[in-house]
């Protein structure tokens, strides 16, 4: 059976109006079998997240205190969505049990999930599909790993014989029935291991806004849009910072080479931004994203690659005060370390001494405030100038290159440059490269 998992945020479940666009977005094609939704959000008539709310109310319950006032706030909004959609669910019996599930002390993380629960029940009863529970799917281990192998099995065995089902997202289960989350946003982590599992034709990710953007709009006034890109493109802007979908809700997709099509419930006809294995080429450029505050260790020895060992010391020095590294471009007699600051935080002179002891550099040095500013293209590689376009851009724009890095894949080109050109370095790159195949 041909189908589209579907993914409904927060913003998009808000109120009344946005449960009937959603109604109206899924009957328009009948492929789209399997809804996904997330606790209804914010909105302009409504200024708290449902799980928010769920989640003090849980706090205050854990304390000993009161949470009766949250709670019918709450209750309410539910209560107005049921009447006002003409829905036939008894919803005070729901917000009962609910409300026993707070009261009996379970844990944040489940109480938390029923805002999803609530949210999936009034939108399969306004649909009039089936109704699958999260817990019935999502399976995780004992020390709250997902059972990825088990959870595709139960997915295969309870959703494939029904012809269209919401699935409340966000939320599994323990071996022993009890409920867990995935970590906030782990509804569209629900929606890619439902397609992945079911073989979708498409996952779609509907949200308050019209797909991806070539850069942050909060430094270059209205960028382009993103309209097709890769997945290697997409991993590569997420992981500088891009505000984009997380690695653990792309990677089943990518995996299984289902596309992704991020779209608006605000603006539906927009074609928002399609993500594939092999997509369509936009441009040279896909997109820009910014990275700041990490250091830069700069070790200086002479013959150093005929010191055999050297990168594997010092790189163990890293490794065993548990911090990350980001990258190491190298000379013919230095290499430099980049990590975060927030990684090294209490540990800069302990991994100072360290690497004195084990690498005994000619010299040492250490550069703060370091920002990564990433260009990221599937078209690069077949196009000549890019590198001396984003030089002169740079250039002209006054702003001093500390380090340069491509990867092997030619899909980007790394600059460093000091946090207080950051915002400015992605604006001069971003006019360099404005992407007019964008459109």
């Amino acid at each position: 059976m041909e189908r589209i998992v579907c993914k409904f945020g927060g913003s998009s479940l808000a109120g009344t109006k946005e449960f009937q666009n959603v109604r109206e977005i899924v009957e328009a094609d009948p492929k789209r079998r399997v809804v996904v939704v997330s606790a209804p959000g914010k909105s302009s008539e409504e200024p708290f997240k449902v799980t928010d709310m769920l989640l003090m109310c849980a706090q205050l319950a854990s304390a000993g205190f009161r949470y009766d006032e949250i709670f019918e706030q709450i209750a309410e909004r539910f209560r107005k969505l049921n009447y006002e959609l003409q829905l036939s669910l008894d919803i005070e019996e729901l917000m009962r049990e609910v409300n026993q599930h707070i009261a009996s002390g379970e844990s944040p993380e489940s109480c938390a999930s029923r805002g999803e629960f609530l949210s999936a029940k009034l939108m399969a009863d306004y649909l009039g599909w089936d109704f699958v529970d999260a817990a019935e799917l999502f399976l995780f281990s004992s020390e709250g790993e997902l059972d990825e192998k088990e959870t595709f099995r139960r997915i295969v065995e309870v959703i494939s014989p029904l012809d269209r089902v919401v699935v409340p997202g966000f939320y599994g289960a323990f071996p022993d029935g009890k409920l867990t989350t995935f970590h906030r946003g782990g509804s569209d982590i629900s929606g890619s291991l439902l397609a992945a599992a079911l073989e979708a034709t498409l996952c779609e990710n509907w949200t308050d806004v019209p797909g991806l953007l070539m850069a942050d709009p909060k430094i270059v006034e209205n960028p382009k849009p993103i309209r097709h890109m890769t997945y290697p493109e997409l991993r590569e802007l997420s992981y500088m910072g891009a505000k984009v979908l997380q690695e653990d809700a792309v990677f089943p997709l990518a995996k299984a080479g289902i596309p992704l099509h991020i779209r608006s419930t605000l603006l539906p006809e927009d074609p928002g931004t399609l993500i594939a294995e092999n997509g369509v080429q936009s441009g040279i450029i896909t997109g820009i994203a910014v990275k700041k505050d990490f250091r830069v260790f700069t070790l200086e020895k002479m013959k150093m690659r005929e010191d055999r060992g050297f990168l594997r010391k010092l790189l163990s020095v890293f490794e065993s005060n548990k911090v990350a590294v980001e990258g190491t471009p190298s000379g013919i007699d230095s290499v430099s370390v980049i990590v975060s600051e927030e990684q090294i935080s209490g540990k800069l002179d302990k991994i100072l001494e360290e690497i004195r002891m084990y690498c005994h550099p000619q010299k040492l040095t250490t550069h703060p405030d370091l920002a990564l500013v990433v260009v990221v293209g599937k078209g690069m590689i077949r196009t000549k100038g890019v590198a001396a376009n984003l030089f002169t851009s740079l250039a002209r724009a006054d702003i001093n290159i500390r380090m340069i890095s491509q990867g092997s894949s030619e899909l980007s080109i790394l600059v460093g440059v000091e946090n207080e050109d950051a915002n400015r370095a992605v604006a001069a790159l971003y006019k360099a490269f404005k992407g007019e195949e964008n459109e």
